[in-house]
Formats: structure tokens, C-alpha cells, sequence
């Protein structure tokens, strides 16, 4: 199939409300055994934003975390720009869905940045995002090379507060075409990311064109890896997992799930599945990633998440399913590969 790096994306308009995901306290175990350590992710590193070690050098001064800098931003901001960009944290407009759980707007959420803040704010949430980010290469991925896909550039996505971070519960969404992010300071209990995240990119996901064609590649090397009765028990004929917000929507610890569990899998199989974890995770800021893996040990370890295949729709030998997923009682990562790249994720300590 032919390289396609601008598909058209009628299924981005729209928004979506994610709904309300039950809340537990949250968890900040350090992953040190078990299946963690098994799979390489209990001390995982992701790429440092600054070394301060260097006895050669004067030491580099730790970065801010993201939640500092939002509350720096937003101690920063006028009346104005609050009325413009910022609502109450259980905020909900009426015949739009606008909140703070929105999944998938595809644009900013109430302005662009560039018409609500000045040029040095600008320049500070570039440093929030790189933040929520693994430095320059997670931002790169995360901004899809700095394009920010339809949206055409950085300064058009959305950048919007719900409750104020300086004082009580508060979210924080940045928002574009295919791109969801949050930070919230641990207000939404027992999530991770702070809620449900999107990412995507519009060049097909077997495509070397897509900024998350890495991934592809390292789901492959599991595919291909599986004998036959493991496809079997792996690929789902029929029907797909869906998107937005019902695909990712937490089922029961007990619930079935579609595909094979992770412990069916061979020790190399096992570790194969150990890169898949590394390599998405590996855009998003260390914090994260760390809770993402205290969460999954919390609801059952990988031995409880399931691997599915889609292959409905068109593919082949070379390109071989239109969607992967991830599965276990607190854990989904939806993948779309055709016809290019929509990713849901969430991740919770109990069931929505």
C-alpha cells in the first residue's frame, strides 16, 4: 500500500464526553517486583528533560513539573483570559458537551491559544506540554513534528483550565486535532493522566510516515511472534473494539475480554509485550508512566491484561489488522492503525 500522509478525518468531527470514571484513592506504590520487574517497567526510564550529575559542568537546574508551571501560567492570567479560557471544574456546556472530560474535541476547546494568550504565555505552555511530555522527543511525537496535524500549528490548539490549580480540584486540557492531554494534580483519584487521553496521526499507522510507526513495528514483532493457536485465540473475526469514549469505557474485574491474556504468552512473547509497554508509554513524562504501571499491578498485574487483534476492513499479509488493543480490569489502550492513527487510552483504578 502506498504511503498516505493526508487522509481526510470525517469521524474526528464532533465531541465526545467521556463518562464520569469511578474514583479511589490514589495509589503512588513504587513498581519495584512482580510482573513490573518482569517486564522491565518497575524502574523504567523514560528520556530526562535536564542532567544536574555532570561533575564537569555546572549542574543544570531540575526543570518545573507540569503542575507548577500551570499554576505559574494561570496565577499569571487577567480576568479576561479566564473568562475566555477558564470554567468552573464541573463545568458542562449545554448542546456542546464541552467539560473536562471530553475525549476527542479535535480542536481547542473554547478559543485558540494564539487569541487568548500573549506570546510569553505562549512560550510557557510550551514548556507545560514539553513537561507532560519525555522532553524534546516526547514532545515531538506528542506535537506530531510540531504541526499539530489539521491543526496547523501549536499556537491552534486549546489550551483550557477547569477549577482553578492554584486553589481545590482543577484540570488542565490541552487540545488539538488528534490530541487529548490533561494534568489535574491528582484530582481526578485513581486515574491516570488525569482522565482518559487521545492521540493520533493522520498518516496511515503501517505508513514510516506516522510519528507513531515505532509502535506499529513493536506491536508487530508480538503479531508475528504468535504460533497458530495463539492467533487464533488473539484475532477477533468479527467486528472491531469501536472508538471515543464507550471503546475505552472499563469493564468489571471478571468481565470478559476479547483476545489472549498476556500470561498465555511465552517468556519471549512476554518480553516483546514488555517493549510494546515501554514504547507507549515513551512519549509521556516519567510520572505518568510510573502510575500507569502502579495502576495495572493494583488491578491484577499484566498477567490480567488481554492482547486482541482486529482485521476487519482492508488488510493483508503486510498489514494485517485495522486495530490493537490492550486490555485488563483497570487498563485500555485502543490502537486504530487503519486508516491512520486514532489512539484511546485509560487507565483507572476501578471500573467506569
Amino acid at each position: 500500500m502506498a504511503e498516505q500522509q493526508n487522509r481526510d478525518c470525517p469521524e474526528c468531527n464532533g465531541l465526545i464526553e467521556f463518562p464520569e470514571v469511578a474514583s479511589d484513592r490514589r495509589d503512588f506504590l513504587r513498581v519495584a517486583g512482580g510482573t513490573a520487574a518482569v517486564l522491565g517497567l518497575g524502574g523504567m526510564t523514560v528520556p530526562a528533560l535536564a542532567r544536574a550529575d555532570s561533575p564537569k559542568e555546572t549542574p543544570v537546574k531540575t526543570p518545573m513539573p507540569a503542575e507548577a508551571l500551570i499554576k505559574e501560567l494561570f496565577s499569571g492570567m487577567t480576568e479576561e483570559q479566564k473568562k475566555q479560557s477558564a470554567k468552573e471544574y464541573d463545568h458542562t456546556q449545554a448542546g456542546k458537551g464541552l467539560s473536562r472530560k471530553i475525549m476527542d474535541p479535535n480542536k481547542f476547546l473554547f478559543q485558540p491559544m494564539s487569541k487568548v494568550y500573549t506570546k510569553a504565555q505562549v512560550e510557557l505552555l510550551e514548556r507545560i506540554v514539553k513537561a507532560m511530555s519525555s522532553g524534546d522527543e516526547g514532545f515531538r511525537r506528542i506535537s506530531r513534528g510540531g504541526r499539530c496535524d489539521a491543526s496547523g500549528a501549536f499556537t491552534n490548539c486549546g489550551a483550557d483550565f477547569f477549577g482553578d490549580p492554584t486553589s481545590g480540584k482543577w484540570a488542565f486540557v490541552f487540545s488539538g486535532h488528534h490530541l487529548t492531554l490533561r494534568c489535574d494534580g491528582d484530582s481526578e483519584e485513581g486515574a491516570a493522566f488525569g482522565g482518559p487521553i487521545y492521540y493520533g496521526h493522520s498518516p496511515d499507522g503501517y505508513s514510516r510516515a506516522n510519528i507513531f510507526y515505532y509502535q506499529t513495528q513493536s506491536v508487530m514483532e508480538v503479531f508475528t511472534s504468535l504460533n497458530e493457536k495463539q492467533r487464533k485465540a488473539a484475532v477477533v473475526v468479527k467486528g472491531n473494539p469501536g472508538e471515543h469514549a464507550p471503546s475505552v469505557r472499563l469493564r468489571g474485574k471478571d468481565a470478559p475480554r476479547p483476545g489472549m491474556p498476556i500470561s498465555d504468552l511465552t517468556r519471549d512473547q512476554q518480553a516483546l509485550v514488555s517493549k510494546v509497554m515501554r514504547e507507549i508509554l515513551s512519549p509521556f513524562r516519567k510520572e505518568d508512566a510510573d502510575e500507569v504501571m502502579a495502576i495495572v499491578e493494583k488491578t491484577g498485574g499484566m498477567e490480567k491484561i488481554q492482547l486482541a487483534f482486529y482485521p476487519e476492513g482492508r488488510t493483508d499479509e503486510k498489514e494485517p489488522w485495522s486495530f490493537w488493543r490492550l486490555e485488563g480490569p483497570g487498563f485500555v489502550w485502543n490502537y486504530r492503525v487503519l486508516p491512520h492513527v486514532h489512539t484511546y487510552v485509560n487507565i483507572s483504578t476501578k471500573p467506569s
